[in-house]
């Protein structure tokens, strides 16, 4: 294999199999496989700092809350959304593409859906004297379905299952042979709706994601990730100081629920103990585990985020995301503008250059684009959120 395929596939291959993350220092970082779960597809969401747990709902609330969708003023809605990936690497062909959407049955029940389609690009094997040999193309997808209930006039609850899949590399290489890894998982989330009429007021959400089995690339019984389980809260405030502005404020904080692996002792004997541990134990007892050891405060994901909207037609947005530097330091800026014209939804969001080396986002300097068809005027379907863009 050419030197530039070697480095491309090795990177790539750690990208989606032990996620975005990287051991910084002393500090055993947490890593997951098919991190690209984690990936916000919403332009919307991705101008404000990634904040989407409690802010008003709109075509991507399945990836945040699932339990927003009742309260959308439209009945249906299309969302689709491409977020170019490692730009900076020169590596076009690395994307993800979303479609959402939902459909409400009744003002009490909603159903949604949704796919994501993760590309890690083109990848040329040679052999050792640059022959080309075959192409591969590295890819992980998942398919969604939910449905979401109102509990009350201001509360409400979804479910959600979803199937994975992560084709990073098919057939034998070296002294093992690798096939695609699936899992399947779900969501449960809840949601406490603003009381204004004109959706002002406070809102909150709790939003539990991707609560499955783990995933194997080969045959292997016991070499098996834990894919992203994660622990999401959030408050939002949404102020109308006029009959033309509405100001959003949202803070999201997440916890993602699977350990860290054992750090390394020296002893072969004991790392081996302890790694055939850390893999063995059940799904279940690792979210519980992720809460053991060490400074639990500096584990968690901080994004806060506003949005301004005038005449909900015009949209400007700003957000900030931090991570501490033992779970790996990626801080950014975000912004982002949206337009609203007729039933079509316009959403931008670019990530400002931040970090370096391995801290350095893979979205800085991307511009992300989404785009949304709201499919009726919501009227007969009375709610106290407002639409969003």
């Amino acid at each position: 294999m050419k030197n530039s395929s070697v480095k491309r596939l090795s990177f790539l291959f750690l990208l989606a199999v032990i996620g975005s993350s990287v051991h910084a220092q002393s500090v055993n970082i947490v890593t997951t496989a098919v991190p690209f779960l984690r990936i916000s597809p919403d332009a919307r969401a991705g101008g404000m700092g990634d904040v989407g747990v409690a802010t008003i709902p709109d075509a991507n609330s399945n990836f945040w809350n699932l339990a927003k969708v009742p309260f959308t003023k439209n009945d249906n809605s299309i969302g689709l959304t491409y977020t170019p990936w490692l730009n900076d690497l020169g590596l076009n062909d690395v994307y993800l593409l979303t479609l959402a959407g939902y459909h409400k049955i009744d003002e009490l029940n909603s159903i949604t859906g949704s796919i994501r389609y993760f590309s890690l690009g083109n990848i040329q094997f040679t052999d050792n004297n640059g022959n080309n040999l075959n192409q591969f193309t590295p890819k992980e997808y998942a398919f969604d379905f939910g449905y979401a209930r109102k509990l009350g006039d201001h509360l409400g609850l979804g479910v959600s299952l979803r199937y994975i899949a992560s084709k990073l590399a098919n057939g034998a290489i070296g002294d093992n042979v690798y096939k695609t890894g699936t899992s399947v998982a779900g969501d449960v989330s809840l949601f406490k709706n603003a009381p204004g009429e004109n959706g002002e007021g406070l809102s909150w959400g709790i939003s539990l994601s991707n609560l499955g089995g783990k995933i194997g690339y080969t045959n292997d019984a016991l070499n098996k990730d834990y894919i992203p389980a994660n622990l999401g809260l959030g408050i939002a405030y949404t102020s109308v100081p006029n009959e033309s502005s509405r100001i959003t404020y949202g803070l999201d904080v997440n916890k993602l629920l699977v350990p860290a692996a054992p750090t390394l002792t020296g002893v072969g004997s004991v790392d081996t103990a302890n790694l055939t541990t850390y893999k063995t134990q059940s799904v279940v007892s690792s979210w519980f585990k992720s809460f053991s050891g060490g400074n639990q405060v500096q584990t968690l994901q901080a994004s806060a985020g506003i949005e301004y909207a005038y005449e909900d037609q015009f949209f400007l947005r700003g957000g900030y995301h931090y991570e501490d530097v033992s779970q790996g330091d990626l801080k950014y800026f975000t912004l982002g503008v949206g337009l609203k014209y007729n039933v079509i939804d316009i959403n931008l969001s670019y990530i400002l250059p931040s970090g370096n080396g391995v801290t350095r986002n893979p979205l800085s300097n991307t511009l992300r684009f989404g785009i949304a068809f709201n499919l009726d005027s919501g009227a007969a379907t009375p709610t106290t959120a407002t639409d969003p863009n």
